[in-house]
């Protein structure tokens, strides 16, 4: 457990007071999201479990549903509180069917009050493929980053960065996922730089050549501009997007005829016309 300021204290308690009412406001919400403080009664150094800042998850929803938003099934895996689908929640015009994944009790308790509209599953994520959920249009996830302990992998991640065993996961449920991860598992560099870049080496060129996935920075959100609102950490992180239906398998021969894979350190954007057609 961190230790708080006398006015994170605060505000976290009176979180708390308002979490006790049957039902909240959407001013009771928006006041948890913002102030009740995952650091008050956990420790999350060793969980990896950091909530993303309030503003963060809106700008995050762009890419993860467009800025119209829709009705479509997401997937929250590692939902904490449900930062993530509160935001979505709101960006779809309250018609997306969300399901939010979270081990912690706790925060799935807050997250049921947060958004009772979703379906609240307590599991480990590791677990999830053995559910029989269904097919997700959109997969999300801030999830613990780095070496987080766990019981087992996912399908084809062996390594000890907990964030690709989500996205693994992910690539199994649905047609394509928008993560918060560190920069240096991103594949790319954008965020707090003059540029973007893909990044040439390192874990994340290794995953996306193990899999056949292809990190892209969406939009394009400089997650810089947040890196004060986080609680207890300043993290430098990007937000990727995963079109796992156009992923191409590491084989000599392209599966999908009409799309042509892209190496993972090809500062190339993998992306669609107007069309459809492979850019």
């Amino acid at each position: 457990m961190a230790k708080l300021t006398k006015a994170q204290a605060k505000a976290h308690a009176q979180a708390c007071d308002l979490l006790t009412k049957d039902a909240l406001t959407e001013d009771d919400k928006d006041f948890v999201l913002k102030n009740w403080n995952e650091s008050a009664n956990h420790v999350n150094g060793a969980a990896g479990a950091f909530f993303t800042p309030y503003d963060m998850a809106f700008d995050f929803t762009i890419d993860a549903i467009g800025q119209g938003g829709y009705g479509g099934r997401i997937i929250d895996l590692c939902a904490g509180i449900g930062m993530l689908s509160y935001a979505c929640w709101h960006r779809s015009g309250r018609r997306a069917k969300i399901t939010c994944v979270e081990r912690n009790p706790d925060y799935l308790a807050v997250g049921q009050k947060i958004l009772p509209e979703a379906e609240w599953i307590l599991a480990d994520v590791l677990d999830v493929l053995d559910m029989g959920l269904g097919r997700f249009d959109v997969a999300i996830s801030n999830p613990p980053f780095g070496a987080i302990k766990r019981d087992r992998n996912s399908p084809r991640y062996t390594g000890k960065d907990f964030e690709f065993h989500v996205i693994d996961i992910a690539a199994h449920l649905a047609n394509s996922g928008a993560f918060i991860v560190p920069q240096m598992s991103a594949g790319f560099n954008y965020s707090g730089k003059p540029c973007y870049e893909r990044q040439k080496d390192g874990k994340a060129v290794k995953f996306q050549e193990l899999t056949g996935l292809h990190f892209e920075a969406g939009c394009g959100i400089d997650t810089n501009f947040y890196i004060n609102d986080w609680k207890g950490v300043s993290p430098m992180c990007e937000i990727v997007c995963v079109e796992f239906a156009k992923a191409v398998a590491p084989a000599p021969e392209v599966i999908a005829p009409a799309i042509t894979a892209v190496p993972a350190n090809d500062n190339k954007p993998f992306q669609t016309d107007l069309f459809g057609e492979a850019a």
